[in-house]
């Protein structure tokens, strides 16, 4: 039986078995999920990338970052 920090038994061993069992059997407090991602708004990354491709995309003036963009939906089937 646990006993108190000065040595004694418990005044309620009922009690004490009680927040004993119960610490044990606490479920861990979770992580919060992610929220889910909001479709439309775009997100500022750092992308390295060989320069031959960033040229291909590139060369049909503005709008290479949405070409990008495009292509990668594409390549994880999207």
């Amino acid at each position: 039986m646990s006993r108190s920090p000065g040595g004694r038994r418990p005044s309620d061993p009922y009690k004490a078995a009680e927040a004993a069992f119960k610490k044990a059997t606490a479920k861990p407090i979770e992580e919060p999920s992610k929220a889910p991602s909001i479709p439309g708004v775009k997100e500022t990354v750092t992308l390295r990338i060989d320069q031959d491709v960033l040229e291909h995309f590139q060369q049909d003036g503005p709008g290479w970052q949405d070409r990008i963009n495009a292509a990668l939906r594409k390549a994880a089937g999207m």
